[in-house]
């Protein structure tokens, strides 16, 4: 044998070896694991009952008595508006409301004196019931003049109709009165409600994490004037496609990562499905809550989750690479096919078709 031919053999032999490692390399046999399904969301943290405040009226903000930062008990002001009319407005009607109720319930109302000649009346018409009965008597005796006896009886009738005017006149200033002291009442009432207007208040106890205005800016019922939310307890918003949420229920575990916490991997459980899709990004929000919650959280911190869906031991897995077309993988019989079921990022399981003696060829791109 020459040696050229000698070289070429060497060359065949180096070459059929090579791509028998090269074959071997890419083969290899499904294991058992334990597989994890999981779907994949954005993450951001918020506060919880997270609002934005919004001023009923316009005007021009007067001051911020808080700032961003603070701690806010329900029904603290938070933006003041300038509201001089309306409180001018409010100190009349207070005035006004103080007036109808001493004319009703006060020591000189008008009912007091009607009462005094009520009770003047009646004295008067009790003696004039003596006098007049009196000389009935005698003039039944055919004692006295007719004219004593007529002169009697119509004192004691005017008596009688005076008591009854005044007793009308009474009820009739008793409803006068009252009805001006609801009147003035409802006026204050609603004078308040038109102050209070130009003060902004928190709803909840919690923190203020945004002020949107400063005071001499104009304000509108259009534009927010504060981000109130609670000081300690954080939601995890995440939003899922529309081809995962059917998997998505409460109580699932869900394992996120934080952007500002490096690689940690905190876990959470999902509390909230809510039902309406986003039409604009396609996508379903959920809500989860911590199961420990970090040292410091900010409002806004982004990051990444995976929720988990299901989750199976000792199952046979294979790469994802190793899948053809969804369901076939390569074996040294050709391409069979396969039963799929739980997916991880990078496995997938393989409920028939092979099992963990069949060695499987990753798929030439």
């Amino acid at each position: 044998m020459t040696s050229k031919m000698i070289h070429r053999s060497v060359l065949i032999t180096l070459l059929l070896l090579f791509i028998s490692c090269t074959s071997d390399s890419e083969k290899i046999l499904p294991i058992e694991s334990t597989m994890t399904e999981s779907v994949y969301s954005s993450v951001i943290v918020q506060p919880d009952s997270l609002y934005q405040a919004y001023a009923a009226v316009g005007g021009i903000l007067d001051h911020n008595p808080l700032e961003e930062g603070d701690l806010v008990s329900k029904g603290q002001p938070i933006v003041q508006i300038t509201n001089n009319a309306p409180k001018l407005n409010t100190e009349n009607a207070r005035l006004a409301l103080q007036l109808a109720r001493d004319n009703y319930e006060g020591s000189a109302a008008v009912l007091s004196s009607i009462q005094d000649e009520i009770s003047a009346v009646k004295l008067s018409l009790k003696s004039d019931s003596i006098n007049y009965f009196r000389q009935k008597n005698l003039w039944e005796q055919q004692i006295g003049s007719k004219i004593d006896f007529d002169n009697r009886k119509l004192t004691y009738e005017l008596s009688q109709n005076k008591l009854l005017l005044l007793q009308n006149k009474y009820k009739r200033t008793k409803n006068e009165l009252e009805t001006q002291l609801r009147q003035a009442e409802n006026n204050f009432k609603t004078s308040q409600i038109a102050s209070k207007d130009f003060t902004v208040t928190s709803k909840i106890n919690g923190k203020v994490y945004a002020l949107f205005k400063n005071p001499g800016e104009i304000v509108t019922i259009m534009d927010p004037l504060a981000t109130i939310g609670s000081k300690n307890v954080f939601v995890v918003e995440m939003l899922i496609d529309e081809v995962d949420i059917v998997k998505i229920k409460k109580g699932q575990k869900a394992l996120i990562t934080l952007d500002a916490y490096d690689s940690k991997v905190l876990e959470t459980t999902i509390s909230k499905i809510y039902p309406s899709k986003d039409q604009r990004s396609q996508t379903f929000k959920i809500e989860a809550i911590f199961k420990e919650i970090p040292e410091v959280l900010y409002p806004g911190l982004a990051g990444e989750g995976n929720i988990i869906i299901a989750q199976k031991s000792n199952v046979l897995s294979i790469p994802k690479e190793y899948l053809i077309d969804g369901d076939k993988v390569q074996t040294k019989n050709g391409t069979v096919a396969v039963t799929i079921g739980l997916q991880s990022m990078d496995k997938i399981e393989i409920i028939s078709g092979i099992d963990a003696d069949t060695y499987i060829y990753k798929p030439k791109k």
